[in-house]
């Protein structure tokens, strides 16, 4: 399934070592490495928020009606997980009591100080991960086997991970691409209803009972009141039926952007995995390629690049083996950067066969929801690596740049189905 969010090939050889993560939430601890705004007299209460179990969205979802303000008044800089623990720095335009007083199961609120200035989206270094991967199948030379592999490599492909599309159902990206074209029915319907199996057994028969049937009145009495966000959108069909794009803008807005962004993450996997499977290096220029520069702050995604020709490509290779810079490929939308070379051909081919131009991205139909192009570097280095393996369980430690997906990794150690992650 992995090739449904375009994923297609490994970089390692070594036999993976199966095994499953987030058994626990615990055994999926990520902690932001933040840029704090500075502290001031100011309007917001900067905050580091510890929550188990949450994720992002549902957990900012909840803080804003507990505050009684608007989710979108909420700063923060990066979506994480539900099922794992995370720590990650929030901003609220609140009193610090009112903030103080907040109680919200398995949510620990701990205020830092009050600044002019808010939590901004994307403003973090990375992220430090702690994860533990449970009943290893293979041996401890397995183990060895592949870790060796993975600490001489230093480098893994830059994938956007499952989580991007949805772990019980990896179909955000197909939402985004019927919204990207205009087919907001398709698009409410293949999120609402469309029912895939992995997910919980009460979610797949509602899923499925709406998809047959269309009885949104009827699907509303027996959807599970977890699906807070389904449940909206088909509350809303049962008085208005077919504003289908009305509907889905019952979302909050940051949501809505996520589809379209998941389908941009889709096509970008597409790319690096034609690169990869047409044996085309990753820790390498090649004439035509686009180059992202790697500054302090580890820049993963940039409007700008440096195009790679025969009078820099020894430079520019010599910058990449200190990972001073990597090459890139496209995220999909308009004004892009495009690449020339046969990293240019293998673009333009995902989006011959996607049938997609890269003026659709500026969604006239929704303008407020427009992506413009941008590029991603294609390979990321793993720092601080640590491991240990008890005989069962092979506990890791690392740190990645703000964007790059540690299932990225996990995939090269474990090799196992999409579900295991």
């Amino acid at each position: 399934m992995e090739e449904d969010i375009g994923i297609e090939v490994f970089i390692t050889k070594s036999k993976g070592i199966g095994g499953k993560i987030k058994k626990e939430p615990e055994d999926f601890i990520v902690e932001e490495v933040s840029i704090y705004p500075q502290p001031s007299n100011g309007r917001y209460v900067i905050a580091r928020i510890t929550s188990r179990n949450w994720e992002t969205n549902r957990l900012i979802e909840k803080l804003a009606h507990n505050l009684r303000i608007s989710p979108n008044s909420i700063g923060y800089a990066g979506i994480k997980d539900k099922r794992a623990v995370t720590i990650q720095l929030m901003s609220f335009p609140v009193d610090i009591e009112k903030l103080r007083n907040i109680r919200i199961p398995d949510v620990e609120i701990e205020i830092l100080y009050r600044s002019s200035k808010p939590v901004y989206s994307g403003k973090l270094i990375g992220n430090r991960f702690h994860i533990v991967i449970r009943d290893v199948d293979g041996s401890r030379k397995d183990v060895e086997r592949i870790m060796k592999e993975i600490e001489e490599l230093k480098l893994i492909p830059n994938f956007f991970g499952v989580q991007r599309f949805g772990i019980a159902r990896p179909i955000t990206h197909i939402v985004g691409k019927y919204i990207l074209k205009n087919d907001m029915e398709k698009a409410v319907m293949t999120y609402i209803a469309n029912p895939i199996k992995g997910e919980d057994e009460e979610s797949y028969k509602a899923r499925r009972f709406l998809e047959e049937t269309r009885d949104f009145e009827e699907a509303l009495k027996i959807y599970p009141k977890k699906l807070v966000f389904e449940r909206r959108i088909i509350e809303y069909l049962c008085s208005h039926p077919g504003e289908w794009k009305n509907a889905l803008l019952r979302l909050p807005k940051n949501l809505v952007r996520i589809f379209l962004h998941a389908y941009q993450s889709y096509l970008f996997n597409k790319i690096l995995s034609y690169r990869i499977k047409r044996g085309l290096p990753i820790d390498e220029a090649l004439e035509g390629d686009i180059i992202i520069i790697w500054d302090k702050e580890m820049v993963v995604q940039s409007y700008e690049g440096i195009r790679v020709n025969k009078n820099n490509i020894d430079k520019i290779n010599r910058q990449i083996k200190k990972h001073k810079c990597f090459p890139s490929a496209a995220i999909v939308g308009y004004d892009l950067l495009k690449a020339e070379g046969i990293m240019g051909e293998i673009e333009r081919e995902v989006m011959k066969e996607e049938a997609i131009t890269e003026d659709e991205f500026k969604m006239p139909h929704m303008p407020e929801l427009a992506c413009r192009g941008m590029r991603r570097i294609i390979s990321v280095p793993v720092k601080n690596l640590k491991w240990r393996f008890d005989g069962k369980n092979l506990h890791l430690q690392f740190f990645l740049p703000k964007g790059c997906y540690a299932t990225s990794l996990l995939r090269e150690i474990m090799k196992a189905d999409i579900f295991s992650y």
